[in-house]
């Protein structure tokens, strides 16, 4: 959704207020798609400070389906957006140089998925768990330890033994 704020850049002193849905149903991140499940309506403030300069603010609350770090089963995370950001109007190039890359404008134009895109990556969580003591899944067969144990010997013998074990293993006569 593109929005137009030529009257905000233009008009000293005007605040504007808009309210409008997230139109994406699910978000892209590394290679994996994770569904939205729940999000509230996106509320933006745009106030001018001064003749091509813009204060936005904006909020927005979202959920989505991300699969759990240690066992992979689906783990619904909230996410809360809060950011706040001075845009610059094309004419002002100036000060344009001294600002990061402005990828979510379009001349007069915001726009709004790249601009929530860029937001909900900064607040990606970095690890998801389904649980604090999730247990994960077996390194053999998959099972999810959270389920129960699966039957699979967890014996993990010492790497500095490895020699002493081939010559047992070995049909040899020592």
């Amino acid at each position: 959704m593109l929005i137009n704020l030529t009257d905000v850049f233009t008009s000293e002193g005007k605040d504007r207020k808009e309210s409008f849905i997230y139109e994406p149903d699910c978000f892209s991140y590394m290679g994996n798609d994770y569904r939205i499940c729940d999000k509230s309506p996106v509320e933006m403030t745009f106030s001018n400070l001064e003749n091509g300069k813009i204060l936005m603010k904006g909020r927005m609350d979202l959920a989505l389906e991300i699969p759990c770090d240690r066992c992979l089963k689906m783990v619904k995370q909230p996410i809360h957006l809060e950011f706040e950001q001075e845009v610059f109007s094309p004419d002002a190039g100036e000060q344009m140089e001294d600002q990061d890359e402005q990828g979510f404008m379009l001349l007069y134009e915001l726009d709004t998925e790249a601009l929530l895109y860029g937001e909900i990556l900064v607040n990606m969580p970095v690890k998801v768990l389904c649980r604090p003591d999730c247990k994960g899944i077996c390194k053999q067969c998959g099972h999810n330890l959270n389920e129960g144990e699966c039957g699979c010997d967890t014996f993990v013998p010492d790497p500095r033994m490895a020699a002493i074990k081939d010559i047992f293993n070995a049909d040899k006569e020592v």
